[in-house]
């Protein structure tokens, strides 16, 4: 006896193994989708473009030798620091970025944690780097006391951010490792933000004194800490708390990778 199977007699299996309906995404809306998932980390580096930018002419200054001005003179004095900051700064800002992609936290939780310990590496050498550059590089003429209060404080809070991260995910933390390394991450974007809030200050009011570019450098951290803790402290939907939610197995349901949308540190 022959018995012949059709295509509608054989029960289709999703991508859990189990009996479903296996949906296509149309083109159209896969491509939304894709660019849905990047324009956060886009507008994340396009915000740091002229910082990055500033920053890679400074190591070509310094590579090449140019000259010397009154300016740039204490960077040729103490070459070493200013150079770990750039290169860790544009690090942490680049690849905290692509950690703002749920694809790669979903599909690839183990290049989440490798590049995450990048992350803490890089942020506190940025930060660190940039107290010791506010304590003992020379203040520039248009800098004064409140810019050099101001840069102690945030780079201060900068790396206890991110210590703060890495002690939460050791613990298992998601929410608070994922909080923490989001306001740091936030406190690093500040360069990026001040050219808007200088752009901002200077054409309203025209160039600033000292005071002036003090209250203004100063409410760019303001502004990305606010909206790190708005982002942070929002409701979310039902679907981004589960992607927050590191992923289980079937069999024991413990967590075993972290996925929370930030930087993530095993």
């Amino acid at each position: 006896m022959t018995i012949e199977l059709r295509a509608h007699d054989v029960p289709q299996l999703n991508e859990l193994g189990r009996p479903g309906s296996q949906k296509t995404r149309a083109p159209g809306r896969a491509g939304a989708g894709a660019w849905r998932e990047w324009r956060v980390p886009v507008a994340l580096i396009l915000l740091c473009a002229v910082p990055l930018g500033a920053g890679a002419f400074r190591l070509y200054q310094l590579a090449l030798g140019a000259a010397i001005t009154p300016e740039t003179a204490r960077f040729f004095g103490a070459p070493l620091p200013v150079v770990l900051h750039i290169v860790a700064a544009a690090a942490f800002i680049v690849l905290g970025a692509f950690q703002f992609v749920p694809g790669f936290r979903r599909r690839m939780p183990g290049w989440h944690r490798r590049v995450g310990r990048l992350l803490v590496g890089s942020g506190l050498i940025a930060a660190l780097s940039g107290l010791w550059m506010t304590q003992f590089y020379r203040l520039p003429e248009h800098d004064g006391a409140l810019v050099y209060a101001f840069r102690l404080l945030f780079g201060s809070l900068m790396a206890l951010s991110i210590v703060l991260g890495l002690v939460a995910i050791r613990r298992r933390d998601f929410a608070g490792h994922r909080a923490w390394m989001m306001r740091g991450y936030a406190l690093g974007l500040g360069a990026g933000t001040q050219v808007l809030t200088l752009g901002f200050g200077e054409a309203v009011v025209g160039p600033p004194d000292e005071g002036t570019r003090g209250v203004l450098l100063g409410a760019a951290w303001v502004i990305n800490l606010a909206l790190a803790e708005w982002i942070i402290r929002r409701p979310s939907s039902p679907r981004v708390r589960a992607a927050s939610q590191p992923p289980t197995t079937r069999l024991d349901r413990k967590p075993v990778a972290s996925v929370a949308p930030a930087i993530a540190i095993p």
